[in-house]
C-alpha cells in the first residue's frame, strides 16, 4: 500500500488481515498489523466504545513508514473482540459517577492485561504504546504495571484518573445519554451528533466521512452494554498521579485545547506528573483524530520513541 498525505509520499507498507488472538479466560482479541515485523513494535490502544478502525488506516500506514511495526486492536467489548455478559445498571453507573465504591465488571488494569496478552501472543516482549482517551488510561497503566515492557508511552487526549481534572463539558451530557434506536441508521445519526459535538473546530471532518466511519463501526459490531462496562472501568479507575511521578518511561502527552470530552486539564496533569514528559498542545483540536494532524501525530510519536534508544 502506498499513501499520500499533506504533501508527503509514504512508502508501501504491508498490511495484515484481521486476526484473532486468544488471550486468557476466554477473552479473544481481534487485531491487525501494519509494516515490517522486524521494525519497532508500536501498540495502538483505542478509547471508550471505539474499535481499532478508529485508528485510521492512513495514520497507521504513516506510522509504519516511519519505522514502526504497528499493531491496532479491538478492546474487549468492541468490534470483533470478546463481548462480556454482565449487565451494568443505571444505579451502578450513578454510584460510580458520584465516586461511591462500586464493583465494575472489569477494570482498566484488566484491559491493560489484555494488551499485554496480545503482545505475548505476538511474541513481543516490549513495545512502544500509544493510547487515546480511555486507551491513554490503559497505556499509562501498562507503563506503571510493567515499565520494562513499555519502551515509550504516548498518552493522547487522556488523563490521570484524578477526578478534579480531565472532566467532560457539561453541555455534552444530553447528547451522550440520548436514547437511540437499535438500527444502523439510528447509530449513524447518533454518532454524527456526537462527533459534531466533540470533534475539532479547527479541523472539521466531512459528514460523509463521519457517516461512513459510523456505518463501518456498526457493521463491525456495536455493543451498547459493552460501552457501559467500559464506562464503569473508566469511572472506577484509581488516581495514578503519585505513581506517574516515578515513571521513567519516555513519555509524550498530546492534547487538544478544544477537547470537550476530556478537558485539557487531564493532559496537563499527566504531563506535570511524569518526569521529563514531552508535551504537544494543539489549538483547535478536539477529541478526534483529524487527517490534517496525521503527520503531527506521526512525528511526535516517532520522536518520543527515539528517546528510548
Amino acid at each position: 500500500m502506498s499513501v499520500r498525505s499533506a504533501g508527503h509520499e509514504w512508502p508501501e507498507v504491508i498490511i495484515s488481515d484481521e486476526l484473532v488472538a486468544p488471550i486468557c479466560s476466554g477473552i479473544e482479541i481481534c487485531y491487525q498489523t501494519f509494516g515490517d515485523p522486524d521494525d519497532e513494535p508500536l501498540l495502538l490502544v483505542m478509547g471508550l466504545g471505539g474499535p481499532m478502525t478508529w485508528w485510521d488506516s492512513e495514520l497507521c500506514a504513516q506510522l509504519a513508514a516511519s519505522g514502526f511495526y504497528v499493531i491496532r486492536y479491538d478492546n474487549r467489548d468492541t468490534g470483533r473482540s470478546t463481548r462480556g455478559t454482565e449487565r451494568v445498571r443505571r444505579s451502578q453507573l450513578l454510584r460510580a459517577f458520584l465516586g461511591t465504591p462500586t464493583r465494575a465488571p472489569y477494570s482498566i488494569a484488566d484491559l491493560a492485561r489484555d494488551a499485554f496478552g496480545l503482545l505475548d501472543h505476538l511474541g513481543i516482549s516490549a513495545a512502544h504504546v500509544a493510547g487515546i482517551s480511555m486507551g491513554g488510561m490503559i497505556a499509562q497503566t501498562m507503563a506503571l504495571t510493567a515499565p520494562e515492557r513499555v519502551l515509550s508511552l504516548a498518552s493522547i487526549m487522556s488523563t490521570t484518573g484524578r477526578r478534579s481534572v480531565g472532566g467532560q463539558h457539561p453541555a455534552l451530557l444530553p447528547t451522550l445519554i440520548a436514547t437511540r434506536g437499535p438500527g444502523r441508521e439510528d447509530y449513524v445519526r447518533g454518532s454524527l451528533a456526537v462527533w459534531r459535538t466533540i470533534g475539532s473546530p479547527r479541523f472539521p471532518q466531512p459528514d460523509d466521512k463521519l457517516r461512513k466511519r459510523a456505518g463501518d463501526t456498526f457493521d463491525r459490531g456495536v455493543s451498547r452494554a459493552g460501552v457501559l462496562r467500559q464506562m464503569m472501568a473508566v469511572l472506577t479507575q484509581p488516581d495514578r498521579t503519585e505513581a506517574l511521578r516515578h515513571l521513567v518511561v519516555p513519555t509524550l502527552v498530546m492534547h487538544g485545547l478544544a477537547d470537550r470530552m476530556v478537558h485539557v486539564s487531564g493532559g496537563r496533569a499527566t504531563a506535570a506528573a511524569v518526569p521529563g514528559a514531552r508535551v504537544v498542545m494543539i489549538e483547535g483540536w478536539g477529541h478526534d483524530l483529524p487527517a490534517p494532524l496525521f503527520t503531527t501525530f506521526t512525528r511526535a510519536i516517532r520522536a518520543n520513541a527515539d528517546r528510548a534508544a
